[in-house]
């Protein structure tokens, strides 16, 4: 068992290597977070979506920002899409758990806002709906998926896609580089720690 344990860690080590080592993801980590500061600072808002353990990730993420990462600061203006369980219900049994973040997104979101969709696959259809309503109106896509991207890939702005196709390692960049995302606007937005 113990054996077990060393290899999955080294399963995480290695993706994680991975992403150190690709420039051009780390380029674009960067740049999502001028992305994100600057619409902090136009007075827009950061949502986010995702399906299972990514719906925990993206309101883990959202929470960073809402709450406090490392300082003690106001609150910034983000959302985890999926945290309102009676609309939740409502429009996925009305309709179709198709719709269920496009319909908040047309809805709720504005010009300049940002929509983060967590997807390993990047095929998510409620995620891929809603990237094509934020496009609708006028909104900022970034995708975290694993490797190739999926249909994310030709509708995200920008698209973390973390070298992988193994779900659980995915996820695990996928909460370090969202670390990093909100590490670094903190710092930007409200100055160094």
């Amino acid at each position: 068992m113990l054996s077990k344990i060393k290899d999955i860690v080294a399963a995480s080590m290695a993706v994680k290597r991975q992403v150190w080592a690709d420039e051009t993801l780390l380029q674009t980590v960067e740049t999502v977070t001028e992305v994100i500061t600057k619409a902090f600072r136009q007075g827009n808002k950061v949502l986010f979506c995702g399906n299972g353990g990514s719906a925990a990730d993206a309101q883990h993420l959202a929470a960073e920002f809402s709450g406090r990462f490392y300082i003690d600061r106001d609150a910034l203006p983000a959302e985890a899409l999926h945290t309102n369980t009676s609309y939740l219900t409502a429009v996925a049994n009305d309709y179709s758990y198709d719709v269920i973040y496009s319909r908040l997104i047309k809805g709720l979101g504005n010009k300049g806002d940002v929509l983060v969709g967590l997807s390993t696959s990047g095929n998510s259809k409620n995620i891929v709906l809603a990237f094509e309503q934020a496009r609708s109106n006028g909104m900022i896509t970034i995708g975290f998926t694993g490797t190739g991207g999926g249909k994310m890939k030709d509708i995200s702005d920008y698209l973390v896609n973390v070298p992988s196709t193994d779900t659980p390692r995915i996820q695990e960049a996928h909460i370090l580089l969202g670390h990093i995302i909100c590490q670094l606007v903190e710092e930007k937005y409200f100055g160094g720690k």
